[in-house]
C-alpha cells in the first residue's frame, strides 16, 4: 500500500505554524511527515529557514501517530556525523520510534555557512558515504574510535538510544550512489519519479544478500493547491520557480541571490507544467501517481507556500489523501 505524507517545509513557514500543521496533517490521517533540514530558504521570497531538529522535537510531543523523517540531512559539512547520530537517537526516543533518518550529500547554499570548503560531488559522496558507516555504528550502540579519510572519532558513544534502531534512509541520484549506498542504509530517497533507480536498488540490495529487509522507496512531489489557478500558479512561480534547475545544479549554487539569478528567465507557465497548480485534485492524483507506477512506497506532498497552507489543510488535503488511496495501489 502507498503511503501518503506532508511535507514541513521549514523554507517556507515559521516552526510555531509548522508545529500547527503537522497537528493537522496527524488529525487528517497523512501517513507521515518530512522536515527539510537548510540553513537557508531556496529563494528570498520564502522567508523562512528554522532548525529542522528543534522542530521535529517539538512535532514528536504535538503528534500521536504519525513518522516523521529529515528529507534530508547533510552529515557531513555543518554537522559532524557523530551529531546527527546523536541527534537521531534523541527523536527516535521522542517519537516512540516514529522517526527515520533521512541523509543526503547536501547542498552548498546551506553547508558554506561554517566557513569550509564546497567539495566536488565525488568526494562528497565519499563523505556521506563514510558519514553513513560512522553513523550506523553509534546507532548500533558501538563505542566508536575512527580514523578515516574525512572524519575522525575519538571514543564516541549514543547513550539515549530507542528500543528500535533508528532506520536511514539515503537520497540517490544514479547508478553509482545506488551501488554504494543501497548496500549501507535501509530505504532510498528520490525527488523523481524513476523507475529504473528503484529496479537498480533492488538488484543491489538482492546481490549484496539484504534483499529480506523492508525497504521503503521515498519520493516528494510540490503541488499548488488553490480554488483560483492563477493564484496558485503565481504563488508556485514566486515559492518555487528555483525547483525546475534540477539537482546537478540546485547543489553547486552558494547564495539565494545565485537561485534567483538562475531562475530570472523561468516563466510562471513553465512552473505550472512541471507542478499541479489550481483547484484540480484528479490533476495531482495524476501527477503523483507517477510514483508509485515507479515502484515508490511513499510520496511526500509539499504544498507551496505558506499562505493558503492552512486552507489547503482544511479544504484539500482530506479530499485529496482519499483520492490517492483510492487510485493508489493496495499492494
Amino acid at each position: 500500500m502507498t503511503r501518503f505524507g506532508y511535507t514541513l517545509m521549514t523554507e517556507q513557514s515559521g516552526p510555531r505554524e509548522l508545529v500547527r500543521y503537522a497537528q493537522a496533517a496527524d488529525r487528517l490521517g497523512f501517513d507521515f511527515a518530512v522536515s527539510s533540514d537548510h540553513y537557508f530558504p531556496w529563494v528570498d521570497e520564502q522567508g523562512h529557514s528554522s532548525y529542522a531538529w528543534s522542530l521535529l522535537g517539538a512535532v514528536a510531543q504535538a503528534t500521536e501517530r504519525l513518522d516523521l523523517m529529515t528529507y534530508v540531512t547533510c552529515p557531513t559539512v555543518r554537522y559532524h556525523p557523530v551529531v546527527v547520530a546523536q541527534k537521531a537517537a534523541t527523536l527516535g526516543l521522542l517519537s516512540d520510534n516514529r522517526f527515520t533518518l533521512g541523509l543526503g550529500s547536501g547542498e552548498n547554499l546551506n553547508e558554506h555557512v561554517v566557513g569550509e570548503r564546497w567539495p566536488a560531488v565525488g568526494e562528497r559522496h565519499d563523505m556521506l558515504e563514510e558519514a553513513v558507516e560512522i553513523i550506523r555504528a553509534l546507532l548500533a550502540g558501538e563505542r566508536l574510535t575512527w580514523q578515516g579519510v574525512h572524519f575522525r572519532v575519538d571514543s564516541a558513544k549514543v547513550w539515549d538510544l530507542p528500543e528500535e534502531r533508528v532506520e536511514i534512509g539515503v537520497a540517490v541520484s544514479g547508478t553509482q550512489s545506488v551501488a554504494r549506498f543501497a548496500p549501507l542504509v535501509d530505504h532510498l530517497v528520490a525527488v523523481q519519479p524513476d523507475a529504473e533507480l528503484v529496479e537498480q536498488w533492488d538488484e543491489v540490495r538482492n546481490a549484496a544478500g539484504v534483499a529480506g529487509a523492508r525497504s521503503r522507496k521515498v519520493g516528494q512531489i510540490p503541488i499548488s493547491w488553490d480554488p483560483d489557478r492563477e493564484r496558485a500558479v503565481a504563488r508556485a512561480h514566486e515559492q518555487f520557480r528555483w525547483f525546475g534547475g534540477g539537482w546537478h545544479v540546485n547543489a553547486d549554487l552558494p547564495t539565494t541571490e545565485a537561485f534567483d539569478a538562475a531562475s530570472q528567465f523561468v516563466r510562471p507557465e513553465d512552473v505550472a507544467e512541471s507542478i499541479p497548480c489550481g483547484p484540480d485534485l484528479d490533476g495531482i492524483v495524476e501527477a503523483v501517481s507517477a510514483y508509485w507506477e515507479a515502484g515508490f512506497t511513499d510520496v511526500a506532498l509539499v504544498q507551496v507556500g505558506d499562505e493558503g497552507q492552512q486552507r489547503f489543510l482544511d479544504e484539500a488535503a482530506g479530499p485529496l489523501l482519499d483520492k490517492l488511496r483510492a487510485a493508489a495501489p493496495s499492494a
